[in-house]
Parts: C-alpha cells; sequence; structure tokens
C-alpha cells in the first residue's frame, strides 16, 4: 500500500468536489473532525454507557469522554509517527503532502469510531444479536440471505458507525457524512464481510467491519486506496495502516481510564490503582513526588495521564519501525501487543483485574442484563409492526419511528435493519423511558 493513495481527501457521496487541489485538501480531515464533532449522533453519545452505569454525583466516562479523549490520543500518535517520517525524509512534504495531516485523520477517526454502539455499553451489542438467536428474531433467518443473517446475529457497532457515517437516510440527504475515504477507512478495524468475520487467525478478520447493505460502499472505498484485497466473495481486505493507530489510541484510553473511573466509585483503592499505573509511568522519581501529595484523585490523575505518555510512547515507535509491515499488510496484530516489558505484563496484569473487579461489578452486570430486556424488547416490538403493519397496534408502533428510519424497499433486510439503526441510535435513558412506555409500565407526560 502507497501512503499517497491512502490518504485520499476525495468525500464519501460529493467525489467530483474534490480536484487533487493538494493545498485545499489539507483542510478536508479538519474538516471531517469538525462534521462529527458537532453532529447529533456523535453528541448522542454523553448519554450512552462506556462501561459504567450513568452517574449521579460521581462523574465516570460515558461514550463521549471517551470518544474524545481516544481523539486527543491519537492525533498524538499521528503527529509522532509524521515528525518521525520528516526527521528521517525532510522532503516529505513535497513528495506526499497529505503526511503531515495524519494526525487530523487519526483524530477524526477516534471521534467516529464508537457512534455505532448501542445503549448499554457492549451488551448493547449482544442483546441487538441475541434477539435474533434466541428471541422472536429468529424466524426471519428464512427471509434474508445467509450473509444478510450473519449480520443480525452478530450486530457489530465496528459495521455500524461505517452505517451512520455513509448511509442516506430518508430525508437526510445523500452521502451520509460525506467524510474523506482516508477518515472512513481509518475508522474499519475490521474490514471484511459479516460471514467472513469472526475468524480470530488474523487481526482483520476478527470482528467484521460492514453489512452487506454497506459492502459495495465499502469496496469502493477500498479499491480508491488500494488497500490489498485477500478474497472478494466474501468480501476481506487488510486493513488501512492508519488502523493501527485507531486501535492502539482506543486501547490506551479504555484500559488507563477504567481503573481511574473504578476509583472514582470506590471500586478500587488507591493501593490497588497505583500497583497497576505506576510501573508504567516509567519515572524514578515519581514515588517522591506522589508522597509529597495528599490528593488521591490527584495523585491517580497524574499517573494516568503518564501512564497514556508511556503507552503512546510504545506504540508510535512500533508503528514507525513496523511501518513497512504494516503497508504490505504482514503486522497481524495490535502494537498493544508487541509494546516492551515491563509494560506488557503490566498491561496484561491490568486487563485481568480489570475483567474480575471492574467489568464483572454488581452494577456493571446489571445494566448489561437491563440492556438485554430493553433492547430485545424494543425489537420485539418494532420489527414485526414495520414488516407487517396491517394492525391498528402495529400502524401506532410505526408512526412512532422517526421518518429517518423508515424505506421505500420491500425487502426484509433492508426494514429489519432500519429498525435496528433506530433502535441502536438511542440513548440508554430513551430506551429505557420508550421500552416502560410501550409495555405499559409507565404512562407518557403531557408537559
Amino acid at each position: 500500500m502507497d501512503w499517497k493513495k491512502l490518504l485520499s481527501a476525495k468525500r464519501w457521496g460529493d467525489e467530483d468536489r474534490f480536484k487533487g487541489n493538494e493545498k485545499e485538501a489539507r483542510s478536508e480531515f479538519q474538516r471531517d473532525y469538525d462534521r462529527i464533532i458537532f453532529s447529533s449522533p456523535f453528541r448522542r453519545l454523553q448519554n450512552k454507557t462506556q462501561v459504567f452505569p450513568l452517574p449521579g454525583s460521581v462523574f465516570v466516562h460515558n461514550r463521549l469522554t471517551h470518544s474524545l479523549e481516544v481523539a486527543s490520543v491519537g492525533r498524538s500518535l499521528g503527529t509522532i509517527f509524521y515528525n518521525q517520517v520528516k526527521e528521517a525524509d525532510p522532503g516529505i512534504d513535497e513528495s506526499c503532502p497529505l503526511l503531515m495531516e495524519i494526525g487530523n485523520i487519526i483524530a477524526s477517526a477516534c471521534l467516529a469510531h464508537d457512534m455505532g454502539n448501542p445503549a448499554f455499553g457492549h451488551s448493547g451489542e449482544s442483546a441487538i444479536s441475541n434477539y435474533f438467536i434466541n428471541g422472536d428474531g429468529k424466524v426471519y433467518e428464512n427471509r434474508v440471505t445467509p450473509s444478510q443473517w450473519q449480520d443480525l446475529v452478530n450486530f457489530e457497532g465496528n459495521a455500524n458507525a461505517l452505517r451512520i457515517l455513509t448511509h442516506s437516510f430518508a430525508g437526510k440527504g445523500t452521502g451520509g457524512f460525506a467524510l474523506t475515504y482516508a477518515t472512513l477507512a481509518s475508522i474499519a478495524k475490521y474490514p471484511c464481510a459479516s460471514i467472513a468475520g469472526h475468524r480470530k487467525e488474523n487481526i482483520f478478520t476478527k470482528k467484521y467491519g460492514f453489512f452487506q447493505a454497506e459492502e459495495e460502499g465499502f469496496r469502493k472505498i477500498a479499491d480508491e486506496m488500494e488497500l490489498i484485497k485477500v478474497q472478494d466473495s466474501p468480501l476481506v481486505y487488510k486493513r488501512h495502516p492508519l488502523v493501527y493507530l485507531v486501535e492502539a489510541a482506543d486501547d490506551i484510553c479504555y484500559n488507563i481510564i477504567d481503573l481511574e473511573d473504578a476509583h472514582h466509585l470506590k471500586i478500587l483503592s488507591y493501593q490497588e490503582v497505583e500497583k497497576l499505573l505506576l510501573p508504567l509511568c516509567n519515572d524514578p522519581k515519581l514515588p517522591a513526588r506522589l508522597a509529597e501529595m495528599e490528593d488521591d484523585d490527584a495523585k491517580i490523575t497524574l499517573m494516568r495521564a503518564k501512564s497514556i505518555s508511556t503507552l503512546i510512547g510504545q506504540c508510535s515507535k512500533l508503528f514507525y519501525q513496523h511501518q513497512e509491515a504494516i503497508l504490505n499488510g504482514d503486522f497481524n496484530q495490535s502494537l498493544m501487543e508487541k509494546i516492551e516489558e515491563p509494560f506488557l505484563s503490566v498491561m496484561q496484569e491490568i486487563e485481568r483485574v480489570s475483567i474480575k473487579k471492574i467489568y464483572n461489578y454488581p452494577s456493571v452486570v446489571q445494566i448489561e442484563i437491563a440492556g438485554y430486556k430493553v433492547m430485545g424488547g424494543l425489537l420485539e416490538e418494532f420489527i414485526p409492526a414495520y414488516l407487517n403493519n396491517k394492525s391498528k397496534y402495529h400502524k401506532k408502533l410505526v408512526e412512532l419511528i422517526p421518518k429517518q428510519f423508515r424505506t421505500e424497499e420491500t425487502d426484509d433486510y433492508t426494514k429489519i435493519l432500519c429498525v435496528v439503526d433506530f433502535v441502536a441510535g438511542m440513548t440508554d435513558i430513551y430506551a429505557v423511558e420508550l421500552f416502560r412506555k410501550i409495555k405499559g409500565i409507565s404512562f407518557p407526560s403531557m408537559s
């Protein structure tokens, strides 16, 4: 793969507008960032669970604050890489002028990376899948193709993010967000169809990156940038190189920030967090500095910042060192899996503690269970109503679906996906409120 092709500033749905003026194109990726941050789907992330239930008086991260922090780390990773390349090749701005925009591309992709995740954290994805695997949705298997069925029984937030950014929702104009090809490709951690995904032997097929509805669109993006095609049917590509940096930014943030949130909620003691973060700080003078501080939250804030700085340094160095293998599609693991010791062992211990004490904490498990009930309950009401739409009850339910989520198409797969768009886009609070109202648990206010 070639950076000159990979950093395409063409815009999805507005390809003719880009005339190849590289000086003008240098601002295109910043426009991507602005379009995302001012959008409604992005703003709704503030009311979507990251890990812990949305708080009362105690602040914890939600999807929006997480995405902003990932974008900050991602921009740093991209900028460091550009500086490394420029130091080795001072003339790189002439031969590849868009390389200096890598930080903006990665920051934009990081902002958008979770936009496809439904309410209730990762359990929201599982809840949607479970409706089709074990719930009333099983009856639709024979009404869609095998490839389409895999989209539904393995609902994937990554693929849904690409759909949100590129799909022309009713009444919203054409071209989705009209982002650049480079930003769109940098979001696709698993650039393959669902029927080819969930194969652990390759990093690019661990999950999947696009629904059948968006397959031809992704093919267009990938072929424009000359991503390496592995096979055509089912469609599989190697990753866009910048995916590795987007992934690293996400891995760095959630691993470290979850510890900070767990301390705020008194799930982990200061001593437990210090034991995990201090080795990552890579600063022999830090223990003495911490001893002079009295506020435990301030100490953890300092260790968090230094830990993230260490991991940024590790991942940026690896990306630069393995640039050739990454461009050739031969790098088959995440950057975080190759960081040096003792940092790798520390990150593995953080993951172990997080699974044991954070992700299985009662309130976290409770919201996951609630997510299954709420998401499944909404789908079991709205999907039959939208597919059949014959009884008065069904017609009333369909009226609750915003027009942007309706379609003129008549096939079951497209109509089911439209309902999933509606439900997956809900915030935690709205999903719970709507579920209660349509199930008769509570009644709407007239105010």
